[in-house]
Protein backbone atom coordinates (compact mmCIF):
# COMPACT_ATOMS: atom_id res chain seq x y z
CA UNK A 1 0.00 0.00 0.00
CA UNK A 2 1.31 2.98 -0.79
CA UNK A 3 2.82 5.03 2.63
CA UNK A 4 0.66 8.11 3.76
CA UNK A 5 3.54 10.53 3.39
CA UNK A 6 5.74 8.96 -0.24
CA UNK A 7 4.79 8.02 -3.49
CA UNK A 8 5.24 5.20 -5.35
CA UNK A 9 8.18 6.89 -6.14
CA UNK A 10 9.42 7.46 -3.13
CA UNK A 11 9.06 11.36 -3.42
CA UNK A 12 7.27 13.22 -0.46
CA UNK A 13 4.08 14.25 -1.29
CA UNK A 14 3.71 16.93 1.52
CA UNK A 15 5.52 19.54 2.38
CA UNK A 16 7.73 19.44 5.46
CA UNK A 17 9.43 22.71 5.90
CA UNK A 18 9.08 26.72 4.62
CA UNK A 19 12.37 26.37 2.37
CA UNK A 20 11.46 28.39 -1.14
CA UNK A 21 15.34 27.59 -2.04
CA UNK A 22 14.37 24.04 -2.57
CA UNK A 23 11.44 24.91 -5.09
CA UNK A 24 13.47 25.43 -8.11
CA UNK A 25 11.94 27.85 -10.49
CA UNK A 26 12.54 28.38 -14.83
CA UNK A 27 13.69 31.29 -15.78
CA UNK A 28 11.64 34.38 -15.55
CA UNK A 29 9.94 33.99 -12.40
CA UNK A 30 13.07 34.44 -9.60
CA UNK A 31 12.67 38.40 -9.41
CA UNK A 32 8.68 38.25 -8.61
CA UNK A 33 9.36 36.02 -5.91
CA UNK A 34 12.26 36.96 -4.45
CA UNK A 35 10.35 40.62 -4.10
CA UNK A 36 7.11 39.10 -2.97
CA UNK A 37 9.49 36.82 -0.24
CA UNK A 38 11.04 39.68 1.28
CA UNK A 39 7.79 41.68 1.67
CA UNK A 40 5.85 42.05 5.24
CA UNK A 41 3.14 39.88 3.48
CA UNK A 42 5.73 37.41 2.24
CA UNK A 43 7.34 37.33 5.63
CA UNK A 44 4.04 36.66 7.46
CA UNK A 45 2.98 33.89 5.11
CA UNK A 46 6.40 32.17 6.10
CA UNK A 47 5.60 32.54 9.26
CA UNK A 48 1.72 30.99 9.15
CA UNK A 49 2.59 27.88 7.07
CA UNK A 50 5.71 27.21 9.42
CA UNK A 51 3.46 27.47 12.12
CA UNK A 52 1.28 25.29 10.47
CA UNK A 53 3.51 22.84 9.93
CA UNK A 54 5.12 23.05 13.29
CA UNK A 55 1.36 21.90 14.92
CA UNK A 56 1.60 18.97 12.73
CA UNK A 57 -0.57 20.18 10.05
CA UNK A 58 -0.21 18.30 6.73
CA UNK A 59 0.18 20.35 4.07
CA UNK A 60 0.24 19.44 0.17
CA UNK A 61 1.89 19.95 -2.08
CA UNK A 62 5.23 19.42 -1.43
CA UNK A 63 7.35 22.05 -4.15
CA UNK A 64 4.44 25.01 -3.74
CA UNK A 65 6.43 26.38 -7.07
CA UNK A 66 6.29 23.48 -9.30
CA UNK A 67 4.27 25.32 -12.24
CA UNK A 68 7.00 27.52 -12.37
CA UNK A 69 9.34 24.97 -12.32
CA UNK A 70 7.95 22.97 -15.89
CA UNK A 71 6.75 26.80 -17.61
CA UNK A 72 9.44 29.55 -18.18
CA UNK A 73 7.60 32.89 -17.82
CA UNK A 74 9.05 33.63 -21.99
CA UNK A 75 7.81 30.36 -22.92
CA UNK A 76 3.92 30.83 -21.58
CA UNK A 77 1.45 31.09 -24.34
CA UNK A 78 -1.75 29.36 -22.03
CA UNK A 79 -2.75 30.22 -18.61
CA UNK A 80 -5.01 28.23 -16.80
CA UNK A 81 -5.78 29.23 -13.78
CA UNK A 82 -7.74 26.94 -10.47
CA UNK A 83 -8.05 28.02 -6.88
CA UNK A 84 -5.73 26.13 -4.73
CA UNK A 85 -4.30 22.23 -4.89
CA UNK A 86 -5.94 19.00 -4.56
CA UNK A 87 -6.36 18.58 -0.70
CA UNK A 88 -6.04 14.42 -0.30
CA UNK A 89 -2.78 12.64 -0.19
CA UNK A 90 -0.95 11.87 -3.45
CA UNK A 91 -3.45 14.20 -5.40
CA UNK A 92 -1.51 17.61 -5.67
CA UNK A 93 1.80 18.25 -7.85
CA UNK A 94 1.64 21.69 -7.55
CA UNK A 95 -0.15 22.10 -10.96
CA UNK A 96 -3.90 23.63 -11.49
CA UNK A 97 -6.42 20.69 -12.10
CA UNK A 98 -3.38 18.02 -12.52
CA UNK A 99 -3.06 14.95 -10.32
CA UNK A 100 0.29 12.60 -9.98
CA UNK A 101 -0.03 9.63 -12.57
CA UNK A 102 -1.58 6.78 -10.87
CA UNK A 103 -3.97 8.92 -8.70
CA UNK A 104 -7.93 8.24 -9.90
CA UNK A 105 -8.69 11.60 -11.84
CA UNK A 106 -10.89 13.67 -10.14
CA UNK A 107 -14.43 15.18 -11.43
CA UNK A 108 -13.20 18.50 -12.50
CA UNK A 109 -10.30 17.40 -14.17
CA UNK A 110 -12.56 14.38 -15.54
CA UNK A 111 -14.84 17.37 -17.32
CA UNK A 112 -11.85 19.04 -18.98
CA UNK A 113 -11.01 15.86 -20.58
CA UNK A 114 -14.31 15.06 -21.72
CA UNK A 115 -14.69 18.86 -23.12
CA UNK A 116 -11.45 17.91 -25.01
CA UNK A 117 -12.57 14.46 -26.09
CA UNK A 118 -15.83 16.89 -27.61
CA UNK A 119 -13.93 19.30 -29.39
CA UNK A 120 -11.35 16.62 -30.86
CA UNK A 121 -13.97 13.89 -31.41
CA UNK A 122 -11.17 12.04 -29.84
CA UNK A 123 -13.70 9.71 -27.65
CA UNK A 124 -10.90 8.15 -25.81
CA UNK A 125 -9.85 10.93 -24.20
CA UNK A 126 -12.84 11.71 -21.90
CA UNK A 127 -11.62 7.70 -20.28
CA UNK A 128 -7.90 9.08 -19.41
CA UNK A 129 -6.93 7.48 -16.02
CA UNK A 130 -3.65 9.39 -16.56
CA UNK A 131 -4.38 12.67 -14.80
CA UNK A 132 -1.24 14.03 -15.07
CA UNK A 133 -0.97 17.50 -16.88
CA UNK A 134 2.79 17.71 -17.24
CA UNK A 135 2.70 17.35 -20.83
CA UNK A 136 0.72 20.94 -20.80
CA UNK A 137 3.06 22.34 -18.87
CA UNK A 138 5.99 21.35 -20.74
CA UNK A 139 3.98 22.89 -23.99
CA UNK A 140 3.95 26.41 -22.14
CA UNK A 141 0.54 26.19 -20.49
CA UNK A 142 0.97 27.36 -16.64
CA UNK A 143 -1.48 26.03 -14.59
CA UNK A 144 -1.50 27.98 -11.82
CA UNK A 145 -3.42 27.91 -8.81
CA UNK A 146 -4.20 31.45 -7.07
CA UNK A 147 -3.29 29.78 -3.49
CA UNK A 148 -0.29 27.36 -3.63
CA UNK A 149 -0.74 25.13 -0.51
CA UNK A 150 -3.52 23.85 1.40
CA UNK A 151 -4.16 21.28 4.08
CA UNK A 152 -4.78 17.95 4.11
CA UNK A 153 -9.05 17.32 3.94
CA UNK A 154 -9.88 20.80 4.25
CA UNK A 155 -9.96 23.12 0.84
CA UNK A 156 -9.44 26.64 0.81
CA UNK A 157 -7.91 26.24 4.29
CA UNK A 158 -4.53 28.57 2.94
CA UNK A 159 -6.50 30.97 0.93
CA UNK A 160 -6.13 33.88 3.48
CA UNK A 161 -2.66 33.42 4.23
CA UNK A 162 -1.02 36.00 1.22
CA UNK A 163 0.01 33.56 -1.65
CA UNK A 164 -2.87 35.45 -3.89
CA UNK A 165 -0.22 38.29 -3.60
CA UNK A 166 2.43 36.46 -5.19
CA UNK A 167 -0.06 34.45 -8.06
CA UNK A 168 -1.45 38.25 -8.70
CA UNK A 169 1.88 39.12 -9.58
CA UNK A 170 2.56 36.16 -11.70
CA UNK A 171 -0.69 36.81 -13.83
CA UNK A 172 0.51 40.33 -14.14
CA UNK A 173 4.12 39.27 -15.34
CA UNK A 174 2.82 36.96 -17.56
CA UNK A 175 0.18 39.87 -19.05
CA UNK A 176 2.92 42.35 -19.23
CA UNK A 177 5.63 40.80 -20.75
CA UNK A 178 4.26 38.03 -22.74
CA UNK A 179 2.26 38.49 -26.06
CA UNK A 180 -0.52 35.84 -27.74
CA UNK A 181 -1.32 34.68 -24.08
CA UNK A 182 -4.49 32.51 -23.72
CA UNK A 183 -6.19 33.24 -20.11
CA UNK A 184 -8.83 30.47 -19.82
CA UNK A 185 -10.48 32.17 -16.64
CA UNK A 186 -13.21 28.99 -15.37
CA UNK A 187 -15.80 30.10 -12.28
CA UNK A 188 -15.92 33.34 -10.58
CA UNK A 189 -12.69 32.77 -8.79
CA UNK A 190 -10.52 33.06 -12.04
CA UNK A 191 -12.61 35.20 -13.78
CA UNK A 192 -12.34 38.09 -11.19
CA UNK A 193 -8.30 38.14 -12.35
CA UNK A 194 -9.35 39.86 -15.17
CA UNK A 195 -8.50 42.92 -14.03
CA UNK A 196 -4.68 41.83 -13.82
CA UNK A 197 -4.45 41.04 -17.14
CA UNK A 198 -5.67 44.32 -18.45
CA UNK A 199 -3.81 46.48 -15.90
CA UNK A 200 -3.70 50.32 -16.33
CA UNK A 201 0.37 49.65 -18.17
CA UNK A 202 -0.86 47.62 -20.70
CA UNK A 203 -4.29 49.87 -21.73
CA UNK A 204 -2.54 52.83 -21.98
CA UNK A 205 -1.02 51.11 -24.83
CA UNK A 206 -4.01 49.74 -26.58
CA UNK A 207 -2.34 47.79 -29.31
CA UNK A 208 -1.01 45.38 -26.72
CA UNK A 209 -4.71 44.93 -25.10
CA UNK A 210 -6.08 42.97 -27.94
CA UNK A 211 -2.52 40.43 -28.16
CA UNK A 212 -4.41 38.21 -25.33
CA UNK A 213 -7.23 36.17 -25.60
CA UNK A 214 -9.10 36.12 -22.59
CA UNK A 215 -11.84 32.87 -22.51
CA UNK A 216 -13.99 32.44 -20.01
CA UNK A 217 -16.81 29.65 -18.82
CA UNK A 218 -18.52 28.30 -15.60
CA UNK A 219 -15.82 26.14 -13.41
CA UNK A 220 -15.68 22.25 -14.47
CA UNK A 221 -16.76 20.90 -11.35
CA UNK A 222 -19.88 18.95 -12.16
CA UNK A 223 -21.49 20.88 -9.74
CA UNK A 224 -21.35 24.05 -12.36
CA UNK A 225 -20.01 22.67 -15.45
CA UNK A 226 -23.80 22.33 -17.37
CA UNK A 227 -24.48 25.70 -15.70
CA UNK A 228 -26.39 28.53 -17.48
CA UNK A 229 -25.14 31.33 -18.63
CA UNK A 230 -21.78 29.87 -19.82
CA UNK A 231 -21.66 26.11 -19.18
CA UNK A 232 -17.79 24.55 -19.28
CA UNK A 233 -18.61 21.72 -21.38
CA UNK A 234 -19.47 22.85 -24.95
CA UNK A 235 -17.56 25.93 -24.09
CA UNK A 236 -14.73 25.50 -26.85
CA UNK A 237 -12.09 27.01 -25.38
CA UNK A 238 -9.50 24.13 -26.49
CA UNK A 239 -10.08 24.56 -30.43
CA UNK A 240 -10.36 28.45 -29.75
CA UNK A 241 -6.97 28.34 -27.67
CA UNK A 242 -5.43 26.61 -30.72
CA UNK A 243 -7.30 28.56 -33.60
CA UNK A 244 -5.88 31.96 -32.21
CA UNK A 245 -2.19 29.83 -31.67
CA UNK A 246 -2.06 29.10 -35.24
CA UNK A 247 -3.34 32.54 -36.11
CA UNK A 248 -0.15 34.07 -34.49
CA UNK A 249 2.12 32.06 -36.37
CA UNK A 250 3.06 29.84 -33.10
CA UNK A 251 2.02 26.19 -32.63
CA UNK A 252 -0.83 24.77 -31.35
CA UNK A 253 -0.96 22.77 -27.99
CA UNK A 254 -1.29 19.12 -28.38
CA UNK A 255 -3.95 18.91 -25.86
Amino acid sequence: MQNELFQASNEPIRLTRWQPSDWPVAAGWGGAIAEFLSSQAGLALWRAIEARINAGAVIYPPTPFRALELTPLDQVRVVILGQDPYHGAGQAQGLAFSVASGVKVPPSLRNIFKEIGRETGDMAIPSLKNGSLVRWAEQGVLLLNTCLTVEDGLPASHAKLGWEGLTDAFITLVAEHNKNVIFMLWGAHAQAKQALIQTPQILANKSRVNEHLVLCANHPSPLSAMRPPAPFIGCGHFGLANAFLIKQGLPSINW
